[in-house]
C-alpha cells in the first residue's frame, strides 16, 4: 500500500550530506537507483538530480520501514527520514561525493511504485536511441543526460546575463507569423478565423528583430524557439533554438566583440576557457587554405605545390598543369599494412570523383624517379603549415586535376572544395590518434574563427538564377555596390557577411543589414523579383524602412549546438528535453497522428489521401 506524503518536508537533497552533518536527523526523497537485501540489513540508494545516498533499513531499529524497503524496487519513489553516520572505514566509498555517510532510518514512506523499466537510470550506455526517446522522462534521470541540462542552464544564464550587462533588451517576437522565403520550408499552421489564409511559424525572428531597430531598441537578444520543416541529422531538429541578437549602428568589429564576450561567459561558467579576440579569415582565403567555409583550425592548411613540380613531372604523372595542386596532410596512418592502403585508395577515389587523382607522398618517397619531387612537397607543405618538416606519422596527399578536366569557375575554388572535403572525411576517421583532437583542457582545445566576405549570390542550378547566399536582407559591400558589380558581375558582390566557427563547426551567422529602401529593391531586382511580387512577399518590411531605419546588424548563433560541444555529446538529441527522431517524430507522445474530422472542418481543411 503507497504512503501519502502529508506534511513531511524534504531537508536535504540526495547529493547534499557530508560527514559535518553527523547525528543530524534528515529527510531525502528520490527514486530507489539501487536495492540491496542482507536479510536484517536493507540497502537502498536514493538518487535525484543532485546526487546518490545510502539509506539503511535495520530490521530491529524499524521494522515498519525494513518491511517497506523490502517491497521496493528500482524507480520507486521513497521518502526516508533518519540520522546521518559515519560510514565504516571499509565501507566508504571514494566513488561517490556522500560516500562517507549513510543515513539510518528510522522511517521510511513509498510514495509511489514503479514499472519495470525498460532500461535503468543507473546504467552507463544505452544503445537503443529509440527506446531511450520513446521513455524519455526515464532517459531524463540519467545522471549524463541531468548533466547535460545543467550545463545548458549555465550556458543560457551566461548569456543572458552577459548580454543585459551591455545594454541589451530581452524581446520575445511571435510564433505565429507570415511566410517568408528564409531558405527552408515553413511550418505552417492554418487560421480557423481567416479561412484558406494560414500562418507560418519563425524559421527565424529574422525581419522582427531588424523591425526592433527600426523601433529605436537600439539592442535587442532572444533565446527564440525556430522552425524548420527540413531533413534532419545528428545536428538538425525541427524546432531548436537560437542565441538571437541585432544592435544599430554597428561595425563588423561591434558584433563580434559581443559574440566574444558572451562566448567566453559561456565558457567560463562549464569550467573551459577560451581566448579572444578570435582569428578572422576570408571566405576565399578560407576554401583556399582549408577547401571548406567553415574550417578546423586545429588541422595545417591546404598548400598549393604546383611550383615545386618540373614541366617534365607534369607530363610524366598526366596533370592538368593550369589548375592548383594540392597537398593535404592526413593525420596518422603513416604506416599500412597492403590491405589498409588499398582500402584507404578506395575510400579517396570515392570521395574526389574521377575527375581528380591523388598521389601518396610517402610511397613516392619510396621511388628513385620522384623521391627528390617527393622531398620538395613535404618542404613546401612544412613551411606554409608552418613547420620544420611534416611529421613522419602523418599521411601526406597530392591531390590534382586529371588530364582535360574542364574547370568550373569561381578560380579553381571547387578543386580546394574538394581537397577540404577529403582531408575532413579521413581526418576524423583518424582523429583519436591525431594530437590535434586530444583533449588536453587548455583553450587550445576550441579554435574559433570569423569567416567574413561571404559571396552575396550563389547559383541556382534547378532555376537557372542567381539567389541570396545569406538572406535577401544582408547588406552587400559598398565597394562592389558603387562599382555596378551587382549588374555587371554578380558573382563577384561580397556580403557584409559572418560566420562563426569552432573546431571546424558552424555555430551561428549573422550580417550588416540593409537599411536603405532603395538598396533593398535593387537585391530584389538582382533576384529577379518583380515589385509586385516584393511587395506581396514584404510589403510590410519594404514600407518599415521608409520610416528612418538606422544602420544595424547582428547574428544568431545556435543555443543546442553549442552545449553540445560544451557537454560533450554527439547529437543535439543529447541536449534537447524532448527532441523528435530522424524522421521527425516524437516517440514519446507518438506525433505527428491524424486530427479529427470535427477539428478538420473548423479549420476549413480537407486532406488528400496520399
Amino acid at each position: 500500500m503507497l504512503d501519502f506524503l502529508g506534511t513531511k518536508q524534504r531537508t536535504h537533497t540526495c547529493g547534499e550530506l557530508r560527514t559535518t552533518h553527523a547525528g543530524q536527523t534528515v529527510t531525502i526523497m528520490g527514486w530507489v537507483n539501487r536495492r540491496r537485501d542482507h536479510g536484517n540489513l536493507i540497502f537502498l540508494d536514493l538518487r535525484d538530480r543532485y546526487g546518490i545516498t545510502q539509506v539503511v533499513l535495520d530490521k530491529d531499529l524499524s521494522p515498519d520501514g525494513h518491511a517497506k524497503a523490502d517491497q521496493a524496487r528500482p524507480e520507486y519513489v521513497i521518502c526516508a527520514t533518519g540520522t546521518v553516520r559515519e560510514r565504516d572505514q571499509d565501507a566508504v566509498n571514494p566513488k561517490m561525493p556522500t560516500g562517507e555517510i549513510e543515513i539510518a532510518a528510522s522511517e521510511l514512506l513509498i510514495l509511489n511504485d514503479a514499472k519495470v523499466p525498460p532500461f535503468s537510470p543507473a546504467e552507463g550506455a544505452i544503445g537503443n536511441e529509440e527506446v531511450r526517446l520513446k521513455y524519455r522522462y526515464i532517459d531524463l534521470r540519467r545522471p549524463e543526460m541531468q548533466h547535460n541540462f545543467e550545463v545548458r542552464h549555465k550556458v543560457a544564464l551566461a548569456v543572458r546575463e552577459y548580454l543585459s550587462s551591455q545594454n541589451f533588451f530581452e524581446v520575445e517576437t511571435p510564433f505565429m507569423t507570415r511566410s517568408t522565403p528564409e531558405g527552408a520550408r515553413d511550418y505552417l499552421v492554418p487560421s480557423r478565423v481567416h479561412p484558406g489564409e494560414f500562418y507560418a511559424l519563425p524559421q527565424s525572428p529574422q525581419l522582427f528583430k531588424q523591425i526592433l531597430m527600426i523601433s529605436g531598441m537600439d539592442r535587442y537578444f532572444q533565446i527564440a524557439r525556430c522552425f524548420r520543416d527540413e531533413d534532419l541529422r545528428a545536428d538538425r531538429q525541427p524546432e531548436f533554438t537560437q542565441i538571437d541578437l541585432e544592435m544599430t549602428f554597428p561595425q563588423q568589429e561591434d558584433v563580434f566583440r559581443v559574440v566574444e564576450g558572451f562566448l567566453k561567459a559561456a565558457f567560463e561558467v562549464t569550467g573551459e576557457k577560451i581566448d579572444a579576440p578570435f582569428p578572422r579569415m576570408s571566405y576565399d582565403e578560407a576554401i583556399r587554405q582549408y577547401g571548406t567555409d567553415k574550417p578546423d583550425l586545429r588541422l595545417p592548411p591546404i598548400t598549393d605545390v604546383q611550383a615545386v613540380f618540373t614541366p617534365e613531372e607534369l607530363e610524366s604523372l598526366k596533370i592538368e598543369a593550369h589548375l592548383p595542386i594540392l597537398a593535404i596532410v592526413i593525420p596518422g596512418q603513416a604506416e599500412m599494412s597492403n590491405t589498409q592502403r588499398k582500402v584507404f585508395a578506395q575510400e579517396v577515389d570515392k570521395i574526389v570523383g574521377p575527375d581528380l587523382a591523388f598521389l601518396d607522398v610517402r610511397r613516392l618517397e619510396k621511388s628513385p624517379q620522384y623521391s627528390a619531387l617527393a622531398q620538395r612537397i613535404d618542404d613546401a607543405t612544412a613551411k606554409n603549415c608552418g613547420l620544420s618538416r611534416v611529421e613522419p606519422e602523418n599521411r601526406l596527399i597530392v591531390l590534382w586535376a586529371r588530364l582535360g578536366t574542364t574547370a568550373p569557375s569561381m578560380d579553381h575554388l571547387w578543386l580546394y572544395k574538394k581537397a577540404g572535403q577529403l582531408r575532413i572525411d579521413l581526418a576524423k576517421r583518424f582523429q583519436d590518434e591525431h594530437k590535434a583532437f586530444q583533449k588536453k583542457g587548455t583553450a587550445d582545445d576550441y579554435k574559433f574563427l570569423w569567416v567574413t566576405d561571404f559571396p552575396f549570390f550563389e547559383w541556382d542550378e534547378g532555376t537557372k538564377t542567381w539567389t541570396f547566399a545569406h538572406h535577401p536582407f544582408t547588406s552587400p559591400h559598398e565597394d562592389d555596390l558603387k562599382a555596378g558589380r551587382m549588374e555587371s558581375d554578380p558573382e563577384a558582390v561580397r556580403a557584409l557577411a559572418y560566420d562563426i566557427v569552432l573546431n571546424g563547426t558552424e555555430l551561428g551567422s549573422g550580417s550588416i543589414r540593409i537599411h536603405r529602401q532603395d538598396v533593398q529593391e535593387k537585391i530584389f531586382q538582382a533576384l529577379g523579383m518583380s515589385e509586385e511580387e516584393a511587395k506581396d512577399r514584404f510589403g510590410f518590411f519594404l514600407e518599415a524602412l521608409q520610416y528612418g531605419t538606422p544602420p544595424h546588424g547582428g547574428i544568431a548563433l545556435g543555443l543546442d549546438r553549442l552545449v553540445m560541444i560544451l557537454a560533450g555529446a554527439t547529437s543535439l538529441r543529447e541536449v534537447i528535453a524532448f527532441p523528435k527522431t530522424a524522421k521527425a517524430i516524437d516517440l514519446m507522445v507518438d506525433a505527428p497522428t491524424p486530427v479529427s474530422d470535427v477539428q478538420l472542418r473548423e479549420l476549413h481543411i480537407r486532406p488528400t489521401k496520399q
